[in-house]
């Protein structure tokens, strides 16, 4: 598990960034597999869950999950949420509940995690590209501010994702990004013949367009197996059929 030195600064808060390290479960999913949606068995990715919940914090309550959907819809939890079975589909969560771990699940795709430590709201946002790319957290902060968030008080944590060397991507995407604005050619690299995009670098300039200026950035590769990340990138080049999720979290003391 792996935490931002910028959001450890805050007593108030647990958070952390999971690998693949330290779970139950076997074969390609080894072992922290924390994703319901993926076809390892649900009793091994509870059991992780209750790993992880155990380590961020004494009595938190269940783990907080969405229905990831690479989309711009959030979910705000308050003090009269009526909690389901099912779990919500969107890609982001925003609360002020204590006690309350709220985390997503990704397996390349950027884990951003947010805290106002002056008004006491988290946040937990799934940042592939197409989430980034519609403007998730661009409507996370602007709820937050809704909620009497200041930009100044806000501190974000862009999490292992997908290295800028790893991410190759085919033409189309790039006209995509570029169709929206020319600026963004600043994110897309040729080298020998292939085309490459860097997330986090584009979720960086997502946050300071927002105003956000304490920022870190964990510099962790989650293709690179050398750092034992779950990658769905990396599980397709091995021609796996599936691949197990990697977890990230926050949580109001």
């Amino acid at each position: 598990m792996i935490c931002s030195k910028k959001l450890s600064k805050f007593k108030n808060i647990r958070h952390a960034f999971f690998n693949a390290n330290g779970g139950k479960s076997k074969g390609i999913y080894k072992s922290l597999n924390c994703g319901p949606g993926s076809k390892d068995k649900p009793n091994f990715v509870k059991k992780n869950l209750e790993i992880v919940k155990k380590k961020i914090g004494k009595t938190p309550n269940n783990i907080f999950l969405l229905h990831q959907i690479h989309s711009s819809r959030i979910i705000y939890i308050h003090k009269n949420y009526k909690f389901s079975k099912q779990r919500p589909k969107a890609d982001a969560i925003i609360t002020n509940q204590k006690k309350l771990p709220i985390a997503v699940l990704t397996a390349d795709c950027a884990p951003l995690l947010l805290f106002d430590d002056e008004k006491k709201i988290i946040a937990a946002i799934h940042a592939g590209w197409k989430g980034a790319y519609k403007g998730i957290i661009n409507k996370v902060i602007k709820f937050m501010k809704k909620k009497g968030c200041m930009t100044k008080n806000i501190t974000a944590a862009i999490g292992p994702t997908i290295s800028f060397k790893n991410y190759e991507i085919k033409e189309d995407f790039k006209s995509k990004f570029l169709k929206k604005n020319q600026n963004n050619k600043v994110f897309f690299k040729n080298s020998k013949g292939k085309m490459y995009f860097n997330l986090s670098k584009y979720i960086l300039k997502e946050l300071k367009d927002n105003k956000i200026r304490n920022i870190d950035i964990i510099n962790k590769d989650t293709f690179n197996v050398n750092n034992n990340f779950f990658s769905a990138r990396r599980a397709l080049s091995l021609s796996q059929n599936d691949y197990g999720r990697n977890i990230s979290i926050i949580m109001i003391n």
